[in-house]
């Protein structure tokens, strides 16, 4: 009989140690899982900590500051701001054939994300802004820019001529290269208070479209101009604009707005000219921008009133701008409460704020890191090397231009400005940020810099 040879095999002790190798790893792999499910949810319940706490401070802020307005809090982003019952809703809007509201609903996170980009932004049409996008000057000079006086801007030389005086090269001004900023509205209201010597003390103030700068007007509104943002309507009267839009004649640095629309709470060349002054100052006072609960029309100091946009509207956006840190309102109403800003967000609560509602939007976007400050540029471009390429590549600067106040801020040299502002371009590695055209927050214009074309 033949006895089959007893086969020593070592195949179980493996399967074995393979099994238990799978087990523990599935094991760290679920832990891996569930440790990073609680360590993301505990960072998530930790912003939104951070958000409320923010909402609450904001709601307190209105309430101190804001004239009967009170805000309620619908979660850690959203919150209603309320006038007062009583308020005299005079508005009628003919679309909806309605009565304005007395209560508005806004998005705090949005808001913040958006406001505190503006500080990195330019915010004025420039002609590298054009050349970096996709038959920029074609496509976009003849639908935007027509306005000029310009019936076609078709023929490209017709359209440079038109503007060679208001169409910079580059960003005339640098982020931060103001410490305080005046921007002066039309109101009426302004004729209430003399503001005028406390509007000249800041470091640069802007003014809207045609409002007269002069003797007459000085005690209320001031006398210094540095920057004059046109709306494109306006720019019909860019002759009379340029010359002083007075009897003083002294030219005016005009800009053309770059057109983005943003569904916000205000409209207007009001909320572009905060748009600016915010892209290139660290404070910015604005004066001119309150009316009273009921007007049926906006009063303008210097001409009878007349039809404009939603006056309590207005007043609850500016209100809650005022309450995020982005702007200090100076009105009548407050003129004994002058440089009291103890009840605003600190600028610390803003910047953690800021950094949760992105952290919370990223996270709902699905996004992991980023690229920073260029993480939402769309299209990239080039600046500084030469013309070869470029589609309004005409001179930087007309002689009239060169010898006119534009030259005190596009011809200041890099090593002039403020420290401030010198550490944010390099920071940003030379980088312009522009916004595209549209709704969306996050879609931008990238231009590089070389290092001359930024000095």
């Amino acid at each position: 009989m033949l006895m089959r040879p007893i086969k020593s095999s070592n195949r179980r002790p493996t399967s074995v140690l393979v099994l238990v190798a799978c087990a523990a790893f599935f094991s760290l792999l679920v832990l891996a899982i569930q440790t990073s499910f609680f360590t993301g949810n505990q960072n998530r319940n930790l912003h939104i900590r951070v958000l409320s706490d923010f909402q609450s401070t904001v709601r307190q802020c209105v309430a101190n500051r804001g004239f009967g307005l009170t805000a309620h809090i619908v979660d850690h982003c959203k919150l209603v701001l309320k006038f007062p019952k009583g308020t005299n809703s005079t508005w009628y809007n003919e679309q909806f054939k309605i009565y304005e509201p007395l209560e508005y609903t806004y998005d705090v996170c949005e808001a913040i994300l958006l406001w505190e980009q503006y500080r990195n932004m330019t915010t004025v049409l420039t002609r590298e802004y054009l050349d970096a996008r996709p038959d920029g000057w074609l496509d976009y000079a003849a639908k935007r820019i027509a306005q000029l006086g310009a019936d076609k801007c078709y023929n490209r030389s017709l359209c440079e001529e038109h503007l060679n005086l208001i169409l910079p090269s580059k960003p005339p001004f640098h982020p931060h290269q103001f410490r305080t900023c005046a921007v002066v509205g039309n109101s009426g209201d302004l004729l209430k208070t003399e503001f005028g010597e406390e509007i000249d003390r800041h470091d640069a103030v802007i003014r809207d479209n045609e409002a007269p700068v002069n003797e007459k007007y000085a005690k209320y509104v001031g006398q210094k101009r540095d920057f004059r943002l046109v709306v494109r309507g306006a720019a019909r009267n860019m002759v009379t604009i340029l010359n002083g839009s007075g009897e003083l004649g002294i030219p005016n640095p005009v800009y053309l707005f770059q057109g983005i629309v943003l569904r916000r709470g205000a409209k207007g060349t009001g909320m572009k000219s905060i748009e600016l002054a915010l892209s290139m100052c660290d404070i910015v006072d604005i004066y001119g921008f309150t009316v009273d609960p009921g007007y049926t029309e906006w009063t303008r100091y210097f001409s009878t009133p007349r039809k404009g946009h939603n006056p309590l509207q207005g007043r609850a956006y500016y209100q809650l701008l005022e309450c995020l840190g982005v702007i200090r309102i100076h009105s009548p109403m407050r003129a004994g409460r002058f440089q009291d800003w103890t009840d605003v967000p600190s600028r610390e609560m803003i910047t953690r704020a800021h950094a949760a509602a992105l952290h919370l939007k990223r996270s709902q976007a699905g996004q992991i890191g980023g690229l920073g400050p260029f993480g939402s540029c769309r299209v990239w471009g080039d600046a500084g090397l030469g013309d070869n390429g470029l589609v309004s590549g005409s001179s930087d600067m007309s002689e009239t231009r060169k010898n006119s106040k534009y030259s005190r801020w596009e011809l200041l040299p890099f090593k002039s400005l403020r420290k401030e502002a010198q550490d944010h371009y390099i920071q940003m590695g030379g980088v312009s940020l522009y916004k595209m055209d549209g709704n969306k927050l996050d879609d931008l214009v990238c231009v590089r810099h070389t290092k001359t074309s930024g000095a």
